[in-house]
């Protein structure tokens, strides 16, 4: 049993995204945070002051990571930093024994995804692959409907992180943000498991069906010299980088079982947010641009190029009537927590999986699935948009493992 009911967390990295989550997981019943560590102090004062007003006692404070593997006040530990540590932080976690629930990103290297597979086998440690878009309201509506027949057996699904990120990117120096080292030396599907999560889970990804290739294309690189150009208070010495990174990156995945998935990196140009959640099935489609689901048995044919009225028919018509049991609950108990309370679901699953110690629900083979997109991604580019296999991490069990 945990001390006090509660398991303690220790927490890597309280930049923007890091310090939203101490408050989240704050929020989270059997949770609390025990020890804090960034490489810049003021982060870290900042986050342990935070922290000290809402639980009641100041986490402790520290900068180099590898203290909070023998920490004995750590049940624990979060990985929100940069990306680039973030599989050394987990396998180093999984070592010591302890529980890790690591922020989403991509992985540099397949060796590196075998190791986190690897290590998470012969420790038994769990870890986990925070994908707060696997918790959306919309996705899980979807998914909630799928599992019920509605859009019959599922072909083609698409996703997007179409995200303008142009100032964040040229402000990186100022504001200490990884994306600009990654977006000047790398050019990649560099951020794929907001959208491939969700669909990964809708298409039985590692139980029943597993991604077997991809192919990968990248535009050139124009968005960010023009954005830097008319923004005079932006490092105008960037002007004299090439940035690697395409404006545009286009990823398509082939499964298994036949069907198709195409992910869309879309972050240097200017555009409205969207991460274009698209699922094609025998019976019907839901779009997440216009918001709409498309019922061969509801609308037919008569409705092909009449179908603007239905805009937003998903939210307005469908999710009173097929509300996922998760949001169902959520909304009962009080919506909370960041990105529309999907942060909050997350991580009081994470939570609750080492507080009960039951599976985690996105778990090691799942993170180095989907992680690995990045990777075989900027392979693909490099060869010229050939075909790149991707591992079974599963060494074969997705066959024998089926999806509930």
């Amino acid at each position: 049993m945990f001390q006090n009911d509660k398991v303690r967390i220790g927490v890597i990295g309280v930049g923007a995204r890091g310090r939203g989550i101490v408050k989240t997981v704050l929020g989270i019943d059997h949770a609390c945070v025990t020890a804090i560590c960034d490489v810049y102090e003021d982060r870290v004062d900042r986050s342990c002051k935070e922290a000290a007003e809402i639980q009641g006692f100041a986490p402790k404070a520290v900068s180099d990571w590898h203290e909070l593997l023998t920490d004995d006040e750590v049940d624990a530990i979060l990985v929100l930093c940069a990306w680039e540590p973030h599989i050394e932080m987990a396998i180093a976690s999984m070592k010591a024994g302890k529980p890790v629930g690591v922020e989403v990103g991509g992985a540099y290297s397949i060796d590196d995804c075998w190791r986190l597979v690897r290590t998470y086998e012969e420790t038994g440690t769990p870890c986990m692959l925070l994908e707060n878009c696997c918790y959306g309201r919309m996705e899980l509506l979807v998914a909630n409907m799928v599992k019920q027949g509605l859009f019959g057996d599922i072909v083609h699904c698409e996703g997007g992180y179409r995200h303008d990120l142009r100032s964040e990117i040229a402000f990186g120096k100022e504001n200490r943000h990884y994306r600009l080292r990654n977006y000047l030396s790398r050019c990649c599907e560099n951020y794929p498991t907001h959208e491939l999560g969700p669909i990964a889970q809708l298409l039985d990804i590692n139980r029943g069906n597993r991604m077997v290739y991809l192919t990968s294309t990248a535009s050139c690189a124009k968005g960010m010299h023009e954005y830097i150009k008319n923004t005079p208070n932006a490092d105008q010495g960037l002007l004299d980088r090439d940035f690697a990174q395409g404006d545009v990156v286009t990823t398509v995945i082939k499964c298994a079982r036949g069907e198709t998935i195409t992910l869309t990196l879309d972050t240097t140009l200017p555009r409205a947010y969207s991460r274009q959640y698209t699922v094609q099935g025998t019976r019907g489609m839901y779009m997440e641009d216009n918001n709409s689901i498309y019922l061969d048995s509801e609308h037919g044919e008569k409705m092909h190029f009449n179908w603007k009225p239905q805009w937003n028919n998903a939210k307005d018509v469908y999710l009173e009537r097929y509300e996922h049991p998760i949001w169902k609950k959520f909304l009962e108990d009080g919506v909370r927590g960041g990105h529309g309370g999907m942060d909050y679901l997350v991580y009081n699953e994470f939570v609750q999986a080492i507080y009960e110690g039951t599976p985690m629900p996105i778990d090691v083979y799942d993170m180095a699935a989907w992680m690995c997109i990045s990777t075989l991604s900027e392979e693909s580019i490099q060869k010229g948009s050939a075909p790149v296999a991707i591992p079974d991490f599963t060494g074969g069990r997705w066959l024998l493992h089926n999806a509930d």
